[in-house]
């Protein structure tokens, strides 16, 4: 495997790790898992589309993750205003999602971000070393989930996931931690996804597909090697993860493995990380 393959694979793995840390603030902080980030990631690359093609390259980004942020308030509203299941909050605005991000792009279905006019260059166009400008990018985001998370409202937002019975008895409006924490989330997972279109140059509708599962996977493959759960822990988890994950995705498109076969690799992956926990007490138990 050449430098250029390897560079290429850490590049996109802290492109993919920005939605890694979304997905993390959801899936572990407030211990839901949301089904919004496949729309929502699409979303961020349809944003940035739109926007970088208009000659506003850079506000684009800050577009993207905004828009995503409307999309996890979508989802926390659902749940908490309407009451309905977390699982099927998220599978109702992605599904929703699909069309709005089809009208972003002016109902088209892919939109190349390729022109001559130098206004709408992209953030990798305008520098020789995409990993100069990634590596600042996560590591600003990083530290400010850190420094957040440390914040009396991070706290909250973190006793939300850990036990929501007792935030409320606390006179903590539990619901408006849910809406913060799925905005952030969604956020930076739409963000992830505008990266992800500057840096390849094009954005697709249905590009969002199986993106929790790549996120969980980052996440999942960076705690197996920190194994420690403590906030600054899991999200440098997230990133390192993130990064591995890529590397090993590239490494078996290099040995042959279709790229197609990779979504489902993906999923039994995650699927057997989160079951050992269950399988080794069970095992416990049968011995005991």
């Amino acid at each position: 495997m050449s430098s250029a393959v390897i560079l290429k694979a850490i590049e996109l793995g802290l492109v993919l790790s920005v939605l890694s840390l979304g997905v993390y603030i959801s899936f572990r902080i407030l211990d839901i898992p949301d089904l919004t980030v496949d729309g929502s990631f699409s979303t961020g690359a349809a944003t940035v589309a739109v926007m970088t093609m208009a000659g506003a390259p850079m506000v684009g980004l800050f577009a993207a993750f905004l828009a995503g942020c409307v999309c996890g308030i979508i989802t926390a509203l659902l749940q908490t205003k309407m009451h309905i299941q977390p699982l099927l909050a998220g599978i109702i605005t992605m599904t929703g999602l699909y069309s709005i991000n089809l009208r972003i792009m002016g109902n088209l279905p892919n939109m190349p971000l390729i022109s001559l006019d130098p206004a709408n260059a992209t953030l990798f166009d305008k520098i020789d070393q995409p990993l100069l400008a990634l590596i600042p990018i996560v590591a600003v985001i990083g530290l400010l989930l850190y420094w957040f998370f440390k914040t009396n409202l991070g706290l909250a937002i973190r006793a939300t996931g850990n036990n929501e019975a007792m935030v409320r008895s606390s006179s903590i409006n539990a619901d408006t931690m849910k809406i913060i924490g799925f905005a952030i989330s969604n956020g930076l997972v739409a963000l992830s996804g505008a990266l992800f279109a500057q840096y390849n140059h094009f954005a697709d509708v249905t590009g969002g597909t199986g993106m929790m599962v790549i996120g969980l996977a980052g996440i999942i493959v960076g705690e197996a090697i920190l194994q420690k759960h403590t906030i600054g822990f899991g999200l440098f988890a997230a990133i390192l993860g993130a990064c591995i994950y890529r590397f090993l995705y590239t490494l078996a498109l290099q040995f042959g493995v279709p790229s197609g076969d990779m979504n489902l690799i993906s999923a039994i992956l995650v699927a057997i990380t989160i079951s050992i926990p269950y399988l080794r007490k069970r095992k416990g138990t049968e011995n005991a």
